[in-house]
């Protein structure tokens, strides 16, 4: 063979070689199993979660005077989810189920502790910014996503880059309001007091994914952005206490005497809670000014969704990226006689739940039950990546494809072992853990305030409803004591506190 022919072949080697060796290079820089240009083609994520957001929303038409202008145009570019529910009416729970994809009744993750991460059955859970970072992500957080300081640790992996945390930036040197029941909690607060908009620790979290997504990242993300507002102490701008004045508020519609036809253990899930009794602030004449500073605080967290979407459409990726905006449960604003969260009723557990992207429609509202347990499977779905068998919630591409679709599950709400919620399109059925029951007609009541137990022309109803209550109840697990109601030889236990016979209701 010539001089010339060997080197011919020498270079054919080494091209082939290289070829193979550049190829590897690709494989490993992006940390999975797929080619650059594969994971360059796949949806960015952007993932929007809010803490206590009722249905308070303008798209929603939870209430008459709301401004939301932001979420409401992205219901209107992609689908809402007009009857969506949380798998739990409180935070840590809520969040759990959201991140695992299984329900509180699976995990027994039911009050504000423990994290999963501190219970060892449960430390091997993939979630679903892991899963997405197993399919070559990089994933972004900032804000609340977890509940409190969850996944933000030094040892922590749960996240690639974190942002700023959630929480209180600026607040007054007392209480607005002066001392409240349930302990006087600090954050149980609300009012005005000067604040300017760059003060407010959403400002800062908005700010953060900003810059993240004007920073346009080389590999496809999942930016998880969570926003406290509208939860407590509710402090916002005054430009946004200016949007509801007080002499024209609208308050919700409440019903005088409204549990007397609900079992005395519908109390036993909220039996001493820091939020007052709605009776507490219609004494202290604070009902109206708590409304109006709910509602500016949803319009001051709203322009900060603003914010980031603005960003989004400015960097060129939005027709490349997946948008879930969702908040953990909703909220009383003196439905129930009370405040806060902690209930199986509608207040607590329909929330904000909107879809945004390619393949998702625009303009459309599913109006059939839907629950944040689908928002896992339906990711993945939206996002090509494998699927995840053992996930307990269910895909809403049908939805996406035609608003009208059938959907043969119902929502079901946890609160606390054994205490459910069905809801189907028209009806909600409670069982309470010592077997009490309520039950509504949605459709004709969507105020719940005639509950049909006990009526025999609606026992069919509450038979078939009751069929969809959760086979598994865990236990909850040690250290799970906050807001955690058990029972032990058939007396309630509130936080480790027997809940006696005769003891008189508090607050009510």
């Amino acid at each position: 063979m010539s001089a010339v022919k060997k080197m011919v072949r020498l270079f054919r080697h080494l091209g082939t070689l290289c070829l193979f060796l550049l190829m590897l290079g690709l494989m490993a820089c992006n940390g999975s199993g797929k080619p650059q240009a594969t994971l360059n083609a796949a949806p960015n994520v952007l993932f929007i979660a809010i803490d206590d957001l009722n249905g308070w929303v303008g798209c929603l038409e939870g209430h008459p005077q709301v401004r939301t202008p932001h979420i409401d145009r992205l219901a209107q570019k992609g689908t809402l989810f007009a009857n969506a529910h949380a798998q739990s009416p409180i935070c840590n729970p809520s969040r759990t189920s959201v991140l695992t994809g299984y329900r509180p009744s699976t995990t027994g993750i039911y009050g504000l502790s423990p994290w999963i991460r501190e219970v060892p059955e449960l430390r091997h859970l993939v979630t679903l910014p892991q899963y997405f970072a197993q399919q070559g992500y990089t994933t972004y957080s900032a804000g609340k996503i977890y509940h409190g300081g969850n996944g933000r640790g030094p040892a922590d992996t749960e996240f690639d880059q974190l942002g700023p945390a959630a929480g209180v930036k600026v607040q007054p040197p007392q209480k607005l309001v002066g001392k409240t029941p349930g302990g006087n909690n600090p954050w149980v607060d609300w009012g005005r007091f000067p604040l300017g908009d760059r003060q407010m620790q959403d400002h800062d979290i908005a700010s953060w994914a900003s810059e993240v997504l004007r920073s346009r990242p080389e590999r496809p993300y999942f930016l998880s952005v969570g926003f406290f507002l509208p939860h407590v102490p509710l402090y916002a701008p005054e430009w946004s206490f200016n949007l509801y004045p007080m002499d024209s508020l609208t308050m919700p519609l409440y019903l005088e005497n409204d549990r007397e036809d609900t079992p005395r253990s519908s109390w036993y899930n909220h039996w001493d809670v820091p939020e007052p009794r709605w009776k507490w602030f219609q004494e202290q004449g604070q009902d109206s000014l708590f409304v109006q500073s709910y509602l500016a605080a949803i319009s001051f967290m709203d322009q900060q969704v603003g914010r980031v979407l603005d960003t989004l459409e400015a960097s060129g990726q939005a027709e490349n990226t997946i948008i879930v905006l969702w908040s953990d449960h909703g909220f009383h604003l003196g439905e129930k006689g009370i405040s806060g969260k902690n209930t199986l009723w509608e207040p607590s557990t329909r929330v904000p739940l909107i879809f945004s992207g390619p393949g998702i429609g625009t303009g459309k509202a599913v109006h059939q039950p839907v629950e944040l347990l689908d928002i896992y499977p339906t990711l993945l779905e939206l996002c090509n990546l494998p699927a995840k068998e053992d996930l307990e919630g269910h895909s809403l591409r049908p939805q996406f494809l035609d608003a009208k679709a059938p959907r043969q599950w119902p929502a079901i709400t946890t609160n606390n072992y054994q205490n459910h919620a069905v809801r189907t399109k028209d009806w909600r059925y409670i069982r309470y853990a010592d077997g009490a029951e309520e039950l509504y007609y949605m459709r004709e009541d969507p105020n719940e305030w005639y509950n049909l137990i006990g009526q025999q022309e609606y026992a069919g109803w509450a038979d078939s409803l009751k069929q969809w209550l959760p086979q598994t109840n865990s236990l909850p697990h040690v250290g799970n004591y906050q807001r955690i109601l058990e029972y032990k030889d058939v007396m309630p236990i509130w936080q480790g506190t027997p809940i006696l016979p005769e003891a008189p209701i508090p607050g009510y």
